[in-house]
């Protein structure tokens, strides 16, 4: 009997798991059945664009714009299906299906998602992958765009600067990042400093609620449409397209890059950027990238500073410009480029060899094949002891194929805009964002947890310096539970947060489009 008594545990495990099965499978054929009913005609079938485990195109599909490859393992939970959709209709049968049949929904846009959240869940899902819908329909003359949300952000540079090399929109820094992703988190960028987020630029939107109905900015209602502009992807429904207004870029752009090390005063040249960048005029974008770096194989490593920046305007602006204001970095007429705004957006990626077609590439990746990103803002310039504090914890990473830190400079229009504008709350008194980056090879992933709780060593240190009281920066690992995810969001939303719980109740009461860090309904 004791025995016997022992196995019981074993026992019910198994059966749970087939019992789980057992459910995925029944939701699975009874969501086919169901997408079937709406598109019964083969030449029009929802089936063409549908894929399931048994299809030979499901893993190359699900893995195409996964940059995060810490989600690709076996161990990763996948989707019962995944829906490619070629129009609104298809959309509208995904979604009414999965909410008639209990599984939930994940919408990729560009599969930039830190945490996987746009196509990883642990509990039966379908993915809605918006890969084909990806127009950019410029209007020069009145100086708008519509944008589908399956676009690039380097598509849209792309096809605008087709039409007139006058215009752009303020985009990302990184061009492969999905424009839906992209604005409905805020989307700062190149031009932020200048013109606020893409959010703040978006003048309409079109948009699926969890009925499938489909709504534009006067039939959604201002609140909405005040929402789905940085309230988060994925909390509300489905926005599949935005109306962008453009904004105006001179012929020609001046740009700058130049390293400095530990030895060259790099400690002090970082602190002094902190009072610098910020207060610089609202044409110029300014970041610094840090990371451990060797000359050669003979010589111990360091730690290189890369000071960098874009400006609306040309080298004779630009040079009197930062000797005034930045005369510590010692910069020279010579480190002073000028080019065209498309081709400063390819130097800042590290393209400056390319031609504008590489903006298309859609599925060249920008960072590491695996790695662990956080985020933190900064209201206070950071003591010198303390980022002196940071090169040792920077050096001990040698197996690693990058471990980066990039501060990039706010204020300028981020200041003036109201805080209250559009759910992002990272407004007036920020001085600049860190983005901490640890990446390594996918056949490390074994070792994955050896990163991560590096990155968690940084990120506490780092705690005092930044933002708090709350601390306003991403969750960790994105497996909070709902309780959790309202603590967060008011975290992070701040006093925006019971607007977007309010919005939410209305539009989605049912919670239906919900993941770990989702805006939740009032009853939860």
């Amino acid at each position: 009997m004791k025995s016997l008594y022992r196995s019981l545990p074993l026992l019910f495990v198994v059966d749970c798991s087939l019992s789980w099965v057992n459910v995925s499978a029944k939701s699975h054929d009874n969501f086919l059945d169901c997408l079937s009913s709406y598109h019964p005609d083969e030449s029009s079938s929802i089936f063409k664009v549908t894929y399931t485990e048994t299809n030979s195109s499901y893993s190359p599909v699900l893995e195409s714009s996964i940059r995060n490859h810490r989600f690709s393992t076996p161990n990763t939970p996948k989707p019962l299906v995944i829906v490619t959709p070629l129009n609104i209709s298809h959309v509208q049968a995904t979604i009414r299906c999965s909410k008639k049949h209990g599984l939930q929904i994940r919408t990729r846009s560009g599969g930039h998602d830190y945490e996987g959240l746009s196509y990883v869940s642990h509990v039966p899902f379908v993915v809605i992958d918006l890969v084909h819908f990806k127009s950019v329909e410029v209007d020069v003359e009145n100086e708008e765009v519509w944008v589908q949300s399956g676009a690039i952000v380097g598509e849209v540079y792309y096809r605008i600067n087709e039409r007139s090399t006058k215009l752009t929109f303020p985009g990302a820094f990184g061009y492969t990042v999905g424009m839906g992703g992209f604005i409905s988190g805020g989307g700062d960028g190149l031009l932020s400093r200048k013109y606020g987020l893409a959010a703040d630029n978006v003048i309409d939107a079109q948009f699926v609620d969890a009925s499938g109905r489909v709504l534009d900015r006067r039939s959604m209602g201002e609140d909405l449409f005040w929402a789905i502009r940085g309230g988060g992807g994925g909390s509300f429904g489905i926005v599949l397209s935005w109306k962008i207004k453009l904004v105006h870029v001179p012929s020609i752009v001046t740009v700058f890059s130049v390293g400095r090390t530990l030895e060259q005063n790099a400690t002090q040249l970082l602190h002094r950027w902190q009072y610098v960048a910020p207060n610089l005029p609202n044409d110029v974008y300014s970041l610094v990238a840090i990371s451990a770096w060797k000359a050669s194989e003979n010589e111990r490593r360091t730690v290189l500073v890369t000071f960098s920046s874009v400006f609306q305007g040309g080298a004779n602006e630009l040079i009197p410009l930062m000797q005034e204001r930045f005369p510590e970095l010692g910069l020279v007429k010579e480190d002073f480029i000028e080019m065209t705004w498309t081709e400063s957006v390819l130097f800042i990626n590290g393209l400056s060899n390319e031609t504008s077609e590489a903006l298309l590439e859609r599925n060249r990746s920008l960072l590491p094949p695996s790695f662990k990103s956080k985020s933190d803002f900064v209201h206070e310039p950071v003591p010198e002891i303390a980022l002196q504090g940071l090169w040792p914890q920077l050096l001990e990473v040698d197996e690693a194929i990058s471990a980066v830190q990039t501060f990039i400079a706010y204020g300028g229009m981020m200041d003036e805009i109201s805080e209250t504008e559009t759910p992002f709350p990272h407004r007036k008194g920020t001085l600049y964002k860190i983005h901490y980056n640890i990446g390594w090879q996918e056949e490390e992933n074994i070792r994955s947890q050896r990163y991560i709780s590096w990155m968690r060593k940084l990120y506490s240190y780092m705690g005092p310096f930044v933002s708090k009281s709350p601390r306003a920066a991403n969750n960790d690992d994105g497996k909070a539970s709902y309780k959790q995810a309202s603590v967060w969001g008011r975290t992070y939303f701040k006093n925006n947060f019971d607007r977007l719980v309010s919005v939410k109740t209305k539009i989605d009461p049912e919670n239906f489009f919900k993941h770990e860090q989702s805006i939740p309904p009032h009853f939860h």
